[in-house]
């Protein structure tokens, strides 16, 4: 039972550590990110524009420093000359021969970038999703284009956007002819992000804006479940495994236990042949025909054969290695394994008190601190196919008086 103990602290060891690695992977994967500036994947790659109220007449001024490293910077200054002043840059997903392309956001839940700007004001963030109703391929006016504000200033600040609630304009639905309570919008298709100015972004004011670590964030909920299956799994067979292996030792240790203790003790152990000593004889004769009596103790013995206390000790030190109380008890638990493997039919508790013991629950204890298992375990255990046959009976104790 030890060597299984130690393959089972080993095996559970390997499980853990298994377990702490496969953790570890699968919560990174869990949690996609996609770094957005600069993007150059599949030969596709963001390509940066800027737009102004210039096309519908107006005249605010806006110069892009560009996004080719990691950031994304223009300058600008809105003038009153249109009736909504208003500039953006944009970052158009290009499939690197001049078309569109369209990206898959649909595993990504937020987006967040660092976001600086003097003066500080408030700034719109846009996407532009195709739309399977109302969108044309190429065209992004047609696309729906979600978006929420966000903030900005001088030192940078952290922005984290909810991608799932953003607002799709009110403009926008209206002269696509769209329900004005139809704010849904797909992810799976995104052409364009777009970062531009605000109502509350001030006119006639040299302004700069810079986004940087702009970035998806994902939550994939496919590994945390794989990850699941996989741990369940690995506890699982170790379960099994442990549970039939232990079946196993447990039965091994039981019969090896049996072998050794009813040819040993019940049955050599009470020959008188071997002992010339006739106090000896007497000794062992007495306690091999009492030992099923609850109130055997060494005074009855000494009473019964007329040996003081002190020989019989010496005789079972001397003879079987044994103290009195140990020398009974084994005696009786051996009896009792073999009427629980011959009676089926016998109570636990009628073959406790048929080898001397008047305590139920102090038999299981001794039964078990002995053959390792309880005596209800220990008579399914030997009455399992393939068990090997049992030594043969002890003698009645009446033969042996």
């Amino acid at each position: 039972m030890q060597e299984l103990y130690k393959k089972a602290l080993l095996a559970l060891v390997l499980l853990v550590v298994a377990d702490a690695l496969l953790a570890g992977f699968f919560v990174y994967r869990s949690f996609p990110t996609q770094t957005l500036l600069p993007a150059h994947r599949d030969g596709a790659r963001w390509r940066s524009e800027t737009y102004s109220d210039v096309a519908t007449g107006g005249a605010s001024a806006v110069r892009l420093h560009g996004a080719s490293r990691e950031r994304l910077r223009f300058d600008f200054k809105l003038k009153d000359a249109a009736q909504y002043p208003f500039v953006s840059a944009l970052l158009f997903m290009d499939d690197g021969k001049g078309g569109q392309a369209h990206e898959d956001w649909s595993q990504f839940h937020a987006i967040s970038f660092v976001a600086k700007c003097a003066p500080a004001t408030s700034m719109v963030f846009e996407l532009a999703t195709f739309d399977e109703i109302v969108s044309r391929p190429g065209k992004l006016d047609t696309y729906r284009p979600p978006g929420t504000y966000f903030s900005c200033n001088e030192q940078g600040m952290p922005v984290t956007l909810d991608l799932a609630r953003l607002v799709v304009p009110e403009w926008w639905l209206l002269s696509m002819k769209q329900d004005l309570a139809h704010q849904g919008y797909r992810l799976d298709r995104v052409a364009r992000i777009l970062f531009g100015t605000s109502s509350a972004t001030p006119h006639n004011v040299d302004t700069y804006i810079e986004i940087s670590e702009l970035t998806l964030h994902g939550r994939d909920y496919r590994y945390m479940a794989a990850m699941l299956a996989i741990v369940l799994g690995g506890w699982g067979a170790f379960g099994v495994w442990f549970f039939v292996a232990h079946s196993r030792a447990l039965t091994a240790s039981v019969d090896s236990k049996m072998k050794k203790d009813l040819p040993l003790l019940a049955y050599r152990q009470l020959t008188l042949e071997p002992y010339k000593d006739m106090e000896k004889t007497s000794v062992l004769r007495y306690i091999a025909t009492n030992y099923t009596d609850p109130r055997l103790d060494l005074e009855t013995v000494a009473a019964g054969t007329g040996a003081n206390r002190h020989k019989i000790n010496e005789v079972l030190k001397s003879e079987l290695g044994m103290t009195f109380t140990a020398y009974v008890n084994k005696l009786r638990l051996t009896e009792a394994s073999r009427l629980l493997a011959e009676k089926s039919s016998a109570a636990v508790s009628e073959i406790a008190y048929s080898v001397g013991y008047a305590n139920v629950p102090y038999f299981n204890r001794l039964f078990k601190e002995e053959y390792g298992c309880t005596p209800k375990s220990f008579r399914s255990l030997a009455a399992q196919p393939g068990q090997q046959a049992l030594p043969a009976q002890v003698p009645p104790r009446e033969s042996l008086a």
